[in-house]
């Protein structure tokens, strides 16, 4: 008997032409399912893919087996009667698939098919009007760029960064105007970097830079308006004056910005509210020395502000910064808590009320009510108030993507982080808290590319490399790990991670004895962390111990049990829920 004959006769032929007709139907339904059931476009790579290899797996079975009523068996010469049968159940089935193909490819056609071209055309046309729109939006985009000190006194520095950060505000509060974040434009000061590679890594159009000389009363004020892909000045301007107008020198920078980039505004152009020129100096010295988040720079940020409200009592934004002042203090452990708490709460108390339409004033509530008084209610409360009055604000973005984790929207929180990343994408803090978040959802890969991230931004970082050293402790890497905590820039969270390091790799003598002295040195202020490494340990009593030692010291890092991954150890005790009933937190 010929190969053909044989194959033939082994309902080879059969098996593969009803392969094909129900591999195509099942290709067509999957087509149609994965977007109507919101799957991702490669299960249908992956469903062709394995039906490919199916193919000859198939035709080898039919030649080397026979389907009979007592099962699969072994193909023999001697079963010809059974071949004949199988081989017309064969043609039953291709003549049924080929049946519901053709009733399936009547209904594509005739029903799904121009529900498809519609849809299409929809598509197609809101992508080209959201073209359209960005295309327009690109040229209302800019950063503003810190002012250079121009000031024989380097003392200014902070005077002319505060101008920038203002000037940078004003703009913002443009609807029809979108400006980078503060952060992100700041990142390039001191930086030798140049405008069109500024704009491509800020994705802005515009770039406004200047400079800033300040001697006693009078102020030089030089700003220039930069179109980044041409590096064509749309505008220049140098301004004489005297450091009572330079508010007046705010608007007029505005005012130039909105006509050279033929922005139409719907609303009056905004105005800098202005204040006593000597309240409005101090009001910027405090905004430097408070962004360095050290003991002594919230000192003296604290320090100016106070001196800032002497001379103008109502100034809405000052009350607020010092309130965030004492509450980044309270939650670093630099002032009591209770007593940083008491003072952040009156300080925001008198911003919001002088200016309940500040959004900023907001937004710091709810880290008050969050980290400090444990006060969910407040905190959603005060989140509605700050989105609605500035739901695109990076700072506001920021904070509703903290209070997300806080209470366990993971999801959420990681959503907002990278719409808001958008918006600043060289903030640092907005990538270490991604990257936190990503930890505690369990996405290890994504959270450590997003760590290693911030330290392409800023090798210095602080925090990083511990977070990078849990990260390979929950992969089970605990060498690495412990070389990774090492290189940890905070002496506290340094000593912490490398107990956790020492304790996953079974150097136990060694890690009782770091433990130990971290307890001697950091019990009054260092609970929560003292209880994460009892838990690592799993030393589930002295884990709860420690953590009912942090409620009652009022320890900041207990609002962030419920994202918390090293306390995982700790989450089917009995005592777990009602830590949380304790905080306020949801189960």
């Amino acid at each position: 008997m010929s190969f053909f004959a044989e194959l033939k006769r082994r309902n080879v032929f059969r098996v593969g032409a009803a392969y094909l007709v129900v591999a195509w139907l099942v290709l067509q339904v999957t087509a149609t399912l994965t977007p109507a059931l919101r799957m991702p476009d490669w299960v249908t790579t992956v469903v062709a893919f394995l039906l490919i290899i199916g193919l000859p797996v198939a035709l080898v079975f039919a030649w080397a087996f026979e389907l009979t009523p007592e099962g699969l068996k072994r193909e023999t010469e001697g079963r010809s009667a059974q071949t004949r049968s199988t081989g017309r159940n064969l043609d039953y089935l291709i003549i049924g698939a080929l049946v519901l193909a053709l009733g399936y490819f009547s209904y594509d056609k005739l029903l799904l098919d121009p529900q498809r071209d519609e849809a299409l055309v929809e598509s197609m046309k809101e992508a080209f009007e959201k073209q359209a729109a960005e295309t327009m939006d690109a040229q209302k985009t800019i950063a503003v760029l810190p002012f250079v000190n121009m000031s024989a006194d380097p003392e200014q520095e902070y005077f002319v960064d505060g101008l920038a950060e203002e000037l940078l505000n004003l703009l913002a509060s443009i609807p029809e105007l979108r400006v980078t974040a503060r952060t992100s434009s700041f990142a390039f000061k001191d930086k030798q970097v140049d405008v069109r590679t500024i704009a491509d890594k800020l994705d802005v159009q515009h770039v406004l830079e200047g400079s800033v000389r300040k001697a006693g009363n009078t102020l030089r004020v030089t700003a220039q308006l930069i179109e980044a892909d041409s590096g064509y000045h749309l505008w220049s301007r140098r301004f004489d004056r005297k450091l009572e107008d330079v508010f007046v020198i705010q608007d007029e920078i505005a005012a130039a910005v909105v006509d050279a980039l033929k922005i139409s505004l719907l609303d009056e152009l905004p105005k800098a509210k202005e204040i006593n020129p000597d309240a409005y100096a101090l009001y910027l010295q405090g905004i430097y020395f408070g962004d360095r988040f050290t003991d002594e720079g919230l000192e003296k940020a604290v320090n100016a502000f106070q001196a800032a409200l002497k001379l103008e009592p109502e100034y809405a934004p000052a009350w607020a910064m010092l309130a965030e002042a004492y509450s980044t203090e309270a939650g670093l452990m630099y002032r009591d808590v209770h007593e940083g708490t008491a003072l952040a709460r009156a300080a925001i108390d008198r911003a919001i009320a002088l200016d309940d339409e500040y959004p900023q004033a907001h937004a710091i509530m709810v880290w008050i009510n969050m980290r400090l008084e444990w006060d969910w209610q407040g905190a959603n409360e005060s989140m509605q108030r700050a989105m609605a009055l500035d739901p695109g604000g990076v700072y506001t973005l920021g904070t509703a993507a903290a209070l997300a984790a806080t209470l366990g929207r993971l999801d959420e929180a990681i959503k907002i982080d990278r719409q808001v990343i958008k918006l600043s994408p060289l903030d640092l803090s907005l990538h270490l808290n991604h990257g936190i978040n990503l930890t505690a959802a369990g996405r290890l890969h994504e959270a450590a590319i997003a760590l290693r991230h911030v330290l392409e931004l800023n090798p210095q970082t602080p925090y990083v490399h511990f977070l990078l050293g849990v990260i390979l402790l929950l992969q089970n890497q605990p060498q690495v790990a412990l070389s990774e905590m090492e290189l940890e820039f905070d002496p506290i969270v340094q000593d912490h991670g490398i107990v956790l390091a020492l304790s996953a790799l079974g150097r136990n003598a060694e890690a009782d004895q770091a433990l130990a002295a971290f307890i001697e040195e950091h019990e009054e202020s260092a609970a929560y962390l003292i209880a994460e490494a009892y838990a690592f340990r799993g030393d589930t009593e002295q884990a709860f111990m420690w953590l009912d030692t942090a409620y009652e010291q009022r320890d900041s890092f207990l609002s962030e049990i419920l994202s918390a991954p090293l306390l995982t150890s700790l989450r089917s005790d009995p005592r777990w829920p009602k830590l949380l009933d304790k905080i306020g937190l949801p189960h």
